[in-house]
């Protein structure tokens, strides 16, 4: 957030609050006496003040105490050297002593030592630039595990104030669980690109000079390999503190791999100084004490107001895909453009390369089949998108990560899909009436043009009713749920039916079952390995096939890898299932004829792929 309006500076004195029966809101107080007998803990009064002497005019000041309260648990007044000048709230409930005992002691000695880089970054930040918020920290308590706070700070002349909530103990929400790290707790290399971009931009317009740089902790994932889990998963979130601290704010810092990282930082940044704090956090977690070494490298944004937020994006998802890429290939950081304009120039390359191929189709279609779970029978065909014919088994994950972060992944959605209808016409022969599923990115579904282009298309080719499905993939990436709703209903008004992918991935599953009528939903093969690997997976999963069927929603389980998989998935319900047990995705139907690991199937079921296909619900 950018710096807030100059206010009057807010001082809380005392805070007294009474709740009328059956009133949800508190009633602003009458005086400044307490009742009898009542341990001052809530308040403490600078040095040197009466706290006993009726305050001056305090309409104003109680005010911003209830709004503050309205938000935070615990407030604190704090100079320019961090030391507590007032505080106010429930002190002796958390901390195990009230108010008063907290004058002139450091604030951060009331968070754990991990923390001290993030305090000492929002008391620096708050004096320089206003306002800061979002902070992670853990304030120490006398008996207990220390509680998960969010702290927000705003400076005004030369005096701190500080907001602490107690952040809820439940899983986080699914938008910050597909957004960040859930180790770490930084921002997914995709989330960074976008917000990076942004924040760039906007602090460029402020007049704040920033940077972007890129962390390669060297060793790291040997050393992670020395430490047990619960030591290796709480080092990862050291050094995502670490970062968050160095960064412009709490959402500046991402983690690209297992080993490197990256962050958005004002320019007079130490890097030297969080070089070493890195390496001695790996050091003192180390149960050998061998450490790791760390290697950077800094990207100038001094052109940053001369560019579009869109450049800033293609320049920085450039530079992170290309991490990505050369992670463990024994690439130097340093083989990165230092100059923001080069790393543009570079993404710019690499954009009209990928639109240039799309406008070509010079990529391939590849098949898998998805099956009947307990029939072997198979039901239709994944098309997956190939881009190197000499390697069918590539991954295209680099390269449609790069089209989804740079806004491109509907001009290839829509490609896609006139390349499967080209592929159903000219194998004919070959499909003896196949089916075949389409991607479509959740993002796609949002952009005017693809939607239009696509019905367009289907228009044009009527005869792939009942032919096409549509799998929608990335749907976090779906804004609105109530515009996607409608387009998967003009699909299947068409005759298409709708497959939901990623589902069990993360709490916005089940928004979205309730959200959008869907045929079927893809279980995510995590959340296959995870109820596999979990004492209580079956039931999980056994509860999830068990609502969809409820729903009229079919379920298809895919990564089935081997024959144990197949077997709890069908113990758990799953209607078909889909993975390399059945063989890998091919150019051409010959190779599932006949289909590998048809002998785990009863043989009176054993059909040819033709005879197989019924639609998930006929009426539809």
């Amino acid at each position: 957030m950018g710096p807030c309006p100059r206010r009057p500076p807010v001082r809380f004195k005392s805070l007294s609050c009474a709740v009328k029966p059956g009133s949800k809101f508190p009633e602003a107080p009458t005086n400044n006496k307490r009742p009898a007998g009542e341990e001052e803990e809530d308040t403490m009064t600078p040095s040197g003040h009466d706290a006993s002497r009726p305050a001056a005019p305090r309409g104003d000041r109680d005010r911003y105490a209830a709004l503050a309260f309205c938000w935070a648990d615990l407030l604190l007044n704090l100079d320019a050297n961090g030391a507590i000048q007032f505080a106010a709230g429930p002190f002796k409930a958390f901390l195990g002593r009230g108010s008063a005992a907290l004058a002139g002691t450091p604030v951060a000695t009331l968070f754990e030592e991990d923390d001290a880089e993030v305090i000492g970054r929002c008391l620096n930040q708050a004096l320089s630039h206003g306002r800061i918020d979002g902070e992670r920290v853990h304030l120490i308590r006398p008996k207990g595990l220390p509680l998960p706070m969010e702290v927000a700070a705003y400076g005004l002349d030369g005096q701190i104030y500080m907001a602490l909530k107690r952040r809820p103990a439940t899983p986080p929400q699914a938008a910050e669980k597909e957004t960040h790290d859930e180790r770490s707790g930084l921002l997914t290399p995709e989330a960074f690109g976008e917000m990076a971009g942004r924040r760039a931009r906007s602090l460029a317009e402020a007049g704040r000079d920033v940077g972007v740089t890129w962390l390669d902790l060297k060793g790291f994932e040997a050393l992670r390999e020395r430490m047990t889990e619960a030591d290796a998963n709480g080092l990862m979130r050291s050094v995502g503190d670490s970062l968050r601290a160095a960064a412009v704010d709490s959402e500046g810092a991402t983690q690209i791999s297992e080993s490197r990282y990256g962050l958005l930082h004002d320019k007079g940044l130490d890097i030297a100084a969080l070089e070493e704090r890195l390496r001695t956090l790996a050091s003192r977690h180390d149960p050998e004490g061998r450490g790791i070494d760390v290697e950077s490298a800094s990207v100038d944004l001094d052109q940053t107001g001369a560019l579009s937020e869109e450049d800033l994006v293609r320049g920085l998802v450039y530079a992170m895909n290309h991490l990505q890429e050369q992670n463990g290939a024994g690439a130097s950081l340093r083989d990165l453009p230092s100059n923001l304009t080069e790393l543009v120039a570079k993404a710019t390359d690499q954009v009209n390369d990928f639109r240039r191929m799309v406008a070509e189709r010079k990529f391939f279609v590849a098949l898998q089949p998805i099956i009947g779970t307990t029939s072997g029978i198979i039901h239709h065909y994944e098309a997956l998108v190939r881009f190197d014919p000499a390697a069918p088994d590539a991954s295209p994950f680099r390269l449609i990560t790069f089209a989804e972060e740079t806004g491109l992944i509907h001009e290839f959605d829509l490609a896609m899909a006139y390349k499967v209808i080209e592929w159903l016409a000219e194998h004919g022969n070959e499909t003896e009436g196949a089916h075949i599923a389409v991607n479509v990115s959740g993002y796609s579904i949002g952009v005017d043009s693809y939607v239009q282009g696509l019905f367009e298309m289907l228009q044009a080719h009527p005869w792939t009713r009942g032919r096409l499905l549509f799998e929608i993939t990335e749907s976090s990436r779906m804004t609105d749920l109530k515009g996607a709703n409608q387009f998967i209903q003009a699909l299947r008004a068409m005759r298409y039916q709708v497959c939901l992918d990623d589902f069990g991935a993360g709490a916005a599953s089940f928004q979205y079952l309730s959200a959008l009528d869907v045929d079927v939903v893809k279980i995510d093969g995590s959340a296959v390995r995870n109820a596999m690997n979990g004492t209580k997976g079956k039931a999980f999963l056994s509860a999830l096939t068990e609502l969809c069927r409820r729903l009229s929603v079919r379920t298809i389980a895919e990564m089935i890898d081997s024959p144990q998989s197949l077997q709890f998935v069908r113990a758990c319900g799953c209607d078909y299932v889909q993975g390399f047990l059945f063989g890998r995705p091919s150019p051409t139907l010959k190779t599932f004829s006949p289909l590998p690991g048809a002998e785990l199937f009863p043989k009176q079921e054993r059909r040819r792929p033709v005879e197989a296909f019924t639609p998930f619900f006929p009426s539809s």
